[in-house]
């Protein structure tokens, strides 16, 4: 999803980590099964590396999962640090990983009041 908000990127990826416990995920292995997973990936031209949360997402780069929805609904998001769209980093990472796109229900208006 590309959005705005007036919140600041801490308090994003807070609501974000509340929306995944409130339909029931609980942490478990590392990199295991996730029944919803939220990620914080860019926050403008933001730069960040804290412990909780760096942006851009640290391995935003290198996935073409995470690539190849982002480059379809905002194609030339600029990422940084070096201004790269969304659609290049596609292009630069597509086919590696066999990547098959597939349909889904969207389930989130249950969620929202």
């Amino acid at each position: 999803m590309v959005a705005r908000t007036h919140l600041d990127p801490e308090t994003l990826l807070g609501l974000a980590k509340a929306i995944e416990w409130a339909t029931g995920r609980r942490r478990g292995h590392r990199f295991g099964p996730r029944s919803l997973d939220i990620d914080l990936l860019v926050y403008g031209d933001a730069c960040l590396s804290r412990p909780e949360l760096r942006l851009p997402h640290p391995h935003l780069r290198e996935r073409e999962f995470v690539l190849a929805p982002l480059a379809e609904v905002a194609p030339q998001l600029v990422i940084p640090p070096d201004g790269a769209t969304s659609a290049a980093l596609l292009a630069s990472v597509q086919g590696r990983q066999g990547v098959q796109k597939t349909a889904w229900s969207l389930r989130c208006r249950q969620l929202l009041p």
